[in-house]
């Protein structure tokens, strides 16, 4: 791409194609918004995912039009994020027909063994994560939520408030 087939082209062409992807991204990041890289909703952490696979791909490439490519797919990703985000925004049925719910995982400091079953969390992970959160008795346990993007929220201490929990269906 640069220079003859030697080492010499092989560390221009690291260094060169890492930076201009690096900018590239970061103006399509700041175009987009920074909720580019928000894990908010499943179709986000794919697009995270994918957005690194390509730039890893772009960097790699030993011919310009594949460099290109690369850069050009990252831009449609981003814009198909920004394009989905605003028709959730503006659709609750576009949003229910893309995005899962959450779940309780836990209710009132009791197990919900269907919701565990069905989304294939052990219990022993749930133990954990009240252990993370602090928790020193399950009767504290208000609620412990399986969230859209996988991650296990832990709410304890004296009162739930619903507002909290509004649209999770109570076991």
């Amino acid at each position: 791409m640069f220079f003859e087939e030697t080492w010499l082209d092989l560390l221009a062409r690291a260094v060169i194609l890492s930076a201009i992807g690096l900018v590239w991204v970061t103006a399509v990041i700041r175009v987009i918004g920074l909720r580019s890289l928000s894990k908010m909703t499943n179709f986000d952490f794919v697009v995270t995912v994918a957005s690194g696979s390509l730039l890893a791909g772009a960097v790699q490439a030993s011919e310009w039009p594949a460099f290109a490519q690369a850069l050009l797919a990252l831009a449609a990703l981003f814009g198909l994020q920004y394009l989905v985000a605003n028709l959730r925004q503006s659709s609750d049925s576009f949003e229910d027909a893309i995005q899962n719910g959450p779940i309780f995982l836990m209710y009132e400091g009791k197990f919900c063994d269907g919701a565990l079953e069905t989304s294939r969390v052990a219990k022993d992970d749930v133990i954990a994560k009240l252990r993370e959160a602090n928790v020193l008795r399950m009767d504290q346990v208000r609620a412990v939520v399986l969230e859209t993007t996988g991650d296990i929220s832990v709410l304890h201490g004296d009162c739930l408030e619903d507002a909290l929990v509004d649209g999770i269906d109570r076991p």
